[in-house]
């Protein structure tokens, strides 16, 4: 159940917060609304239709409640989205470094969207076009996206994925996860991940490309570049978060 917290004076405005912010962490059904944010079933669930009639949040394939598309029109609109702010030089700083494509992913309900790229520009690549919607099931940065999440989330998600739960506990203690033609015949990927200031992880840092380049064991040759690449980014939002200082 989330901690009290002190209100704003506007009650329905701090419970409507509170069910956006038991968003965060991926979809929930109303009984896991219900007690994560303290609410009672009637008052979680007037509000989350109220917000759902809104596009702040909206349901999966599964039913369940999951942050909605106006959340992202906000942001955009706003101008001002550090974490993508932050993470173009890092990217194409380690597209450099490793001499393969990175990316950025968020989490959306079941899926994954590709929120930056910073592309190799020449030879065989694995071209991820910005805004791509990708699977939860396969892929180092599904995987990461999964590894820290609660128990019960995390076995769901386990549900028709190409990995298991000793892969995820090995991505956990390693900080790392690789795939090798798991999303993608000939594709390999390594993914580590990033921490927002609440220190929850709020994205997976990726790069990609053709097997025959990065071999059958990705990880060996780049997890290094890629964690301190996330750990870079991971640093700088913590850095211009006011509650860090």
């Amino acid at each position: 159940m989330l901690e009290a917290a002190k209100g704003s004076g506007v009650g329905v405005l701090d419970k409507s917060v509170a069910i956006l912010a038991t968003l965060e962490a991926g979809p929930a059904t109303l009984a896991e609304l219900v007690h994560a944010s303290g609410l009672s079933r009637p008052t979680a669930h007037r509000l989350a239709v109220a917000l759902e009639y809104h596009r702040l949040v909206t349901r999966d394939m599964q039913g369940r409640f999951v942050l909605g598309p106006r959340l992202g029109e906000l942001s955009s609109a706003a101008g001002e989205d550090r974490l993508l702010e932050a993470a173009n030089p890092i990217l194409y700083a380690l597209r450099d470094q490793t001499g393969e494509s990175g990316q950025l992913y968020r989490r959306q309900g079941e899926y994954r969207i590709c929120v930056a790229t910073a592309e190799r520009p020449s030879g065989l690549r694995d071209s991820v076009p910005l805004g791509a919607t990708l699977t939860m099931k396969a892929g180092s940065a599904a995987q990461v996206l999964l590894a820290w999440e609660e128990p019960d989330r995390l076995h769901r998600g386990l549900r028709g994925a190409r990995f298991n739960a000793a892969m995820l506990a090995a991505v956990r203690r390693r900080g790392w996860a690789q795939s090798v033609g798991e999303r993608e015949s000939g594709v390999g990927s390594v993914s580590a991940p990033v921490y927002g200031p609440n220190g929850r992880v709020i994205a997976a840092l990726s790069i990609s490309g053709p097997v025959e380049r990065l071999s059958r064991q990705p990880g060996k040759r780049h997890a290094a570049a890629v964690m301190g690449a996330a750990h870079r980014l991971t640093e700088i939002l913590r850095s211009h978060d006011p509650s860090q200082q």
